[in-house]
């Protein structure tokens, strides 16, 4: 099955994940009808992406908010597909709540009501896998699958509203639509995902700039994780959407979620930052500043003067007990429903996608070296 003769809306597609979802149709899918790309902004990146496939597909261009219910409508007539990127990310809590909802969870459901009015068939959602946890107790899972049970008490908003917009989005397969089809949904949960373009890996590469170029050691060597390359996730969209296609297939798919991981190494986040940079002279430190137990009350203490300072100034943390359990907890998760319901298979392995993400690291070691050196002089 392909997405050929389709017309396909990609939101959030500027993004990260987005901007690779879309080279993948048009690198892979002959015969696509229409991509509609929409974010509230068109990066560079993206534009030049619709240069380089010039004829291959009509590319139509979409600036708006995933809010605006009249946007939504204009962007989903004709439109047979849709995969929904879009989201605010948020892991230390510098957006208020209010808007992580309006943008994460209601903008998915006026998506989704515009869907149903224009007959829309599939829709992919691009979930986490912080709908799913660490739990505040910091419960480990290993090679998780999605029959386990896990008592999710998320305290933190970003997943809080991740989970909020996947349920709806599960819950909308099978609705009617306005010429009397059926709406088929699914959603993917990746993994943490890396690749080049990534901006937490900027983050961490700062750091570890400004630390006489060695990764700080946040979590500890025994929470191992397995990490996505980007390329990986962006095949796994690709190949959902060949799937639903598939009348007996989209039955089976239909309502239902996916693990998306590859076969990049388990290992802690900081472990995986040295293995990425460490050809490239980047150390990573031996044990953290603080022991476990102690950052957590670090974290604690900081999250209530936040509170405290709330009626007078804004102040956000820079760690939260949120993400000192993320980065401290043993969370690993399976592939295989995903391979066995929707034909996925990584389309890179292990080492071309450490290559490729070294690679784009080496090229932006001396651009932000630059960059943190003209801050410190102002």
């Amino acid at each position: 099955m392909t997405v050929a003769g389709m017309r396909c809306l990609v939101t959030g597609a500027s993004g990260f994940l987005g901007h690779r979802i879309v080279r993948l149709l048009l690198e892979e899918e002959e015969g696509l009808d229409e991509i509609c790309l929409m974010d509230k902004t068109l990066s560079a990146d993206l534009l030049r992406t619709r240069e380089e496939f010039q004829g291959k597909a009509s590319v139509k261009l979409l600036r708006g908010d995933i809010r605006d219910e009249e946007f939504l409508q204009q962007c989903c007539r004709g439109v047979d597909l849709v995969i929904h990127t879009a989201a605010i990310i948020d892991t230390v809590g510098k957006i208020n709540k209010e808007t992580l909802m309006a943008i994460n969870v209601t903008g998915t459901e006026r998506l989704l009501e515009a869907c149903v009015r224009n007959n829309v068939r599939y829709f992919i959602y691009t979930s986490s896998v912080e709908v799913v946890g660490p739990n505040t107790r910091g419960d480990p899972i290993t090679d998780g699958h999605e029959e386990q049970l896990y008592d999710s008490n998320l305290s933190f908003s970003y997943g809080q509203s991740k989970r909020l917009a996947e349920q709806k989005v599960l819950k909308a397969n099978g609705r009617a639509l306005k010429d009397g089809g059926t709406l088929v949904t699914c959603s993917l949960r990746p993994m943490y995902i890396y690749g080049e373009g990534s901006q937490f890996l900027e983050l961490h590469l700062d750091q570890a700039i400004l630390n006489g170029g060695v990764f700080l050691r946040q979590s500890r060597k025994e929470a191992l994780v397995n990490p996505v390359y980007v390329g990986n996730v962006a095949w796994a969209h690709v190949q959902a959407a060949r799937a639903m296609r598939d009348p007996d297939k989209a039955q089976e798919i239909g309502g239902n979620f996916y693990y998306i991981s590859d076969d990049t190494p388990h290992l802690s986040y900081s472990d995986f930052n040295h293995v990425l940079g460490q050809e490239l002279g980047l150390g990573v430190e031996s044990r953290p500043a603080l022991p476990y137990p102690l950052l957590y009350y670090v974290a604690l203490l900081l999250e209530v003067l936040s509170f405290l300072a709330k009626p007078f100034v804004r102040f956000v943390p820079p760690f939260t007990r949120h993400l000192v359990v993320l980065l401290n907890t043993h969370f690993t998760f399976s592939y295989r429903k995903a391979r066995k319901d929707l034909g996925y298979e990584p389309r890179y392995g292990w080492e071309e996608a450490r290559r490729l993400t070294t690679a784009w690291i080496a090229e932006a070691l001396p651009r932000r070296r630059e960059q943190l050196n003209k801050s410190k002089r102002f």
